[in-house]
C-alpha cells in the first residue's frame, strides 16, 4: 500500500492530523449530505497549521471566526453560491435549485446551509480525535 503524501498541506508535518485524516477519510458517507459534511471536515483537518487535540481544536478550526456563520460568512470556505449546493446536495435537488440560483429554503441562504455543514463537520471532527 502506497503512502499518502500531501506535499502542499500542513499533513505532512503532524503525524497525530494526518491519523485523523485518515480516519475520517475512512468513513462511509450514505447521503450527498454526508458526504459534503465529510469533505468539509477533511478540508479543514487539512488546514489545521497545529496538532489538533480535544482542548484546541474549536479556536483552531475556527481560524478566528467567532463562529461557523462567521467562518462560512467571512468567506473561509467555499463563497459561490453554486459551489455549496453542489458538495451538499442530490443531483435532483440540485437541478431543482437550479444549480444553487434558487435559495435552499425559506429561512436559509446557500451560506447559512454551508454554516451548519461546517459545525457538523467540526463535530465530526471532535469525535473522531
Amino acid at each position: 500500500m502506497a503512502a499518502l503524501s500531501f506535499p502542499n498541506s500542513n499533513l505532512s508535518n503532524n503525524m497525530k492530523n494526518l491519523s485523523l485524516y485518515k480516519k475520517i477519510e475512512s468513513i462511509k458517507p450514505r447521503s450527498a449530505w454526508s458526504r459534503g459534511v465529510k469533505s468539509y471536515a477533511l478540508e479543514l483537518v487539512e488546514s489545521a497549521e497545529i496538532e489538533l487535540n480535544p482542548d484546541n481544536v474549536k479556536s483552531v478550526l475556527l481560524n478566528g471566526a467567532r463562529d461557523w456563520k462567521e467562518y462560512s460568512f467571512g468567506g473561509c470556505a467555499d463563497i459561490y453560491d453554486s459551489d455549496i449546493a453542489t458538495r451538499l446536495c442530490t443531483p435532483s435537488e440540485l437541478k431543482k435549485k437550479k444549480d444553487g440560483d434558487l435559495q435552499p429554503n425559506s429561512r436559509e441562504t446557500w451560506l447559512d446551509v454551508q454554516a451548519r455543514a461546517l459545525f457538523q463537520a467540526f463535530n465530526l471532527i471532535r469525535r473522531s480525535i
